[in-house]
């Protein structure tokens, strides 16, 4: 297993992340000669084959992901852009994560229904798949932040990277919806201080 890092220290795409990015299109060649000419270009890249898109709210969305890497198995890669968080997740999950979320009664305008003002809500999360698609941060090292504030906080490293499905998410947004309601009363925290340990990933 390899040593913590700081979320900051695991923005930068790798070669093999960056195929792995370039796989979801249809012409993934061109991809990736736009990014040797253009390292820090960002690109449309289609959902539903290599990975869904779940977006949430940012706050909201670090919350999630504080507690897949805190309590549970971790992430897969994860950007931020135009404050949102864009959590990649296993293909499929755009279509059963929705449904999960009614069924558990956390419907789309957020909140459980008869326990709202104790347990938090969640927040209407986007769910990009099939057909849709989404923008990427460019997987430039170093890549500067445009003015969407569109960044890596958890680059992909591989070319077959660890995705969370609905279940996992699921869980993650009830658990963050729950926190939510508890950090209310504590001063806020460092959000600087997280540190994502990569080598945890599944």
């Amino acid at each position: 297993m390899s040593s913590p890092r700081n979320v900051s220290d695991v923005s930068g795409v790798t070669p093999d992340g960056a195929a792995w990015l370039a796989s979801a299109g249809a012409y993934p060649r061109s991809t990736l000669s736009l990014w040797e000419e253009r390292p820090y270009a960002p690109v449309v890249l289609p959902c539903g084959s290599a990975f869904d898109v779940v977006s949430a709210p940012s706050a909201f969305g670090r919350r999630m992901l504080d507690r897949m890497w805190d309590e549970g198995p971790g992430s897969g890669p994860v950007a931020e852009f135009r404050g949102r968080m864009l959590l990649f997740s296993a293909p499929g999950t755009a279509q059963r994560l929705p449904a999960l979320l009614e069924w558990e009664e956390w419907g789309a305008r957020g909140g459980k229904t008869a326990e709202a003002g104790r347990t938090g809500a969640v927040p209407p999360l986007l769910c990009h798949g099939t057909g849709d698609a989404v923008t990427v941060p460019a997987p430039g090292p170093g890549a500067p932040a445009d003015r969407s504030g569109s960044r890596w906080l958890v680059a992909p490293d591989t070319r077959r990277p660890w995705l969370p499905g609905p279940e996992v998410l699921l869980w993650a947004a009830v658990r963050a919806a729950r926190a939510a309601v508890r950090i209310s009363i504590f001063p806020p925290a460092d959000r600087g201080a997280n540190v994502y340990d990569v080598g945890r990933r599944r």
